[in-house]
């Protein structure tokens, strides 16, 4: 009894000095495994701006005009990436604020032995960036073939520091929309595409149709380069749906499952409905409607299962495509390649039937309200109507948004930077 007594002593006493450590959370640790999934991810989503994007825009437009959409994509990818360390990643995940996360780690002020969840922080910073890169990357397709350059320049660093960085600490950061409705938005139907989309369509309003819309333009001008655009993205899209998993298991897995499953479906829904209409599907057209179907998907990959996957692609294909020509077609709105249409529209689409196609008798994870994930889609709507609207009219008073008639119909690759994409 004596030494039971002392035993009994001594273990209270050991656990009496070990409560307070025990009673601290571990420290993080780096998984080796995920670091290597999500550096990998990172230059998946880096390559599909750098080439997947610009390819596909390029060849979407005429040949006059080539090199100016390269352009463009490119000197926004590194544009934004500046802009992104110096205070967009500090705005959307330095701190815990309601509306934006301060300027803590503005410079990227992370160090090397920062860690974000179990991979270093500074990996975790790279992956976000080549978000902010593609996302006003995406807006260039509204504006196509009549734009000047340094506005677009101008307004891309400004937007990433008013709208994009916000929105992303309002749903990523564990901002507003985060704390206020849950809002489910898995790898960026509100963050990317809403917000690129939105844009897109305000950019068209203030700078007016290109000169002969609609039916003096003979685009585009290399399908093929739009599908190898487009298959660019089709695989860069594992990264940046399987990588916002931020670890390499199977929610990852399932999330790369489920992006091809909507993106199949909905190129064959599009080819189908250019079929019924035409009777001559196109390969511009297959590769709109994975684009569409890669849109849609992005919100929910990681709630869905198979069953959801394909129902979430066959809306895409099918409202995206019923987009298009609205838009386009009907209201002639010189959305010049369709970025409201098909990133927006399939965006908030997915936003929207994410509570829906996430059940788990289609395996899914169940997730989403429909009234908060309502909510946040016309909150974030809102705002970038609002901030997009001010930032473009100051541009377009002080610098002016527009090229000259004369430099319209040269073309911008040479009236622009002195170039020509074909000798």
């Amino acid at each position: 009894m004596k030494s039971v007594g002392l035993a009994a002593s001594l273990g209270a006493l050991l656990c009496a000095v070990g409560t307070p450590a025990l009673a601290q959370e571990a420290a993080p640790t780096i998984n080796s495994g995920d670091t290597a999934w999500i550096l990998t991810a990172t230059a998946l989503v880096l390559f599909m701006t750098l080439p997947g994007l610009a390819l596909f825009y390029g060849g979407l437009v005429r040949a006059k005009n080539y090199l100016s959409v390269l352009m463009k994509v490119f000197a926004i990818a590194a544009l934004a990436s500046l802009v992104w360390i110096v205070a967009g990643y500090s705005i959307a995940f330095g701190g815990d604020g309601l509306w934006w996360g301060g300027l803590s780690k503005a410079f990227s002020n992370v160090g090397t032995e920062s860690v974000s969840g179990t991979i270093p922080e500074n990996v975790f910073l790279a992956f976000q960036m080549t978000f902010a890169i593609i996302t006003p990357a995406l807006i260039v397709g509204a504006f196509v073939e009549r734009v000047k350059f340094l506005p677009v320049m101008i307004f891309t660093a400004v937007w990433l520091l008013v709208v994009y960085a916000p929105v992303a600490h309002w749903i990523w950061g564990g901002g507003y929309l985060a704390q206020t409705f849950g809002t489910v938005d898995f790898a960026g139907g509100l963050v990317v595409h809403a917000t690129a989309g939105v844009s897109a369509l305000i950019y068209v309003f203030l700078l007016g149709p290109r000169k002969g819309f609609p039916t003096d333009l003979s685009v585009p001008h290399r399908p093929g380069l739009v599908m190898v655009g487009a298959a660019m993205l089709w695989v860069g899209w594992f990264g940046f749906n399987g990588g916002s998993q931020l670890a390499a298991d199977g929610g990852a897995g399932m999330a790369l499952l489920v992006t091809h499953v909507a993106a199949s479906v909905a190129t064959l829904v599009w080819i189908a409905l250019e079929a019924m209409q035409s009777r001559k599907p196109t390969l511009v057209g297959a590769a709109t409607g994975t684009i569409a179907g890669l849109a849609t998907v992005t919100p929910a990959a990681g709630v869905l299962g198979p069953g959801g996957a394909i129902l979430m692609g066959l809306a895409g294909g099918l409202v995206c495509y019923g987009a298009v020509n609205l838009f386009r077609v009907r209201m002639k709105i010189d959305d010049s390649l369709d970025v409201f249409a098909v990133h927006g529209v399939g965006g908030m689409l997915g936003i929207l039937l994410l509570p829906f196609l996430s059940a788990t008798v289609l395996g899914g994870t169940g997730e989403g309200v429909f009234v908060d994930q309502l909510l946040s889609l016309l909150i974030v709507v809102a705002w970038t109507a609002f901030a997009t609207t001010i930032i473009l009219l100051l541009l377009k008073v002080t610098l002016g948004l527009r090229v000259t008639e004369e430099q319209e119909y040269e073309g911008l690759d040479t009236s622009l930077h002195g170039e020509s994409a074909y000798n």
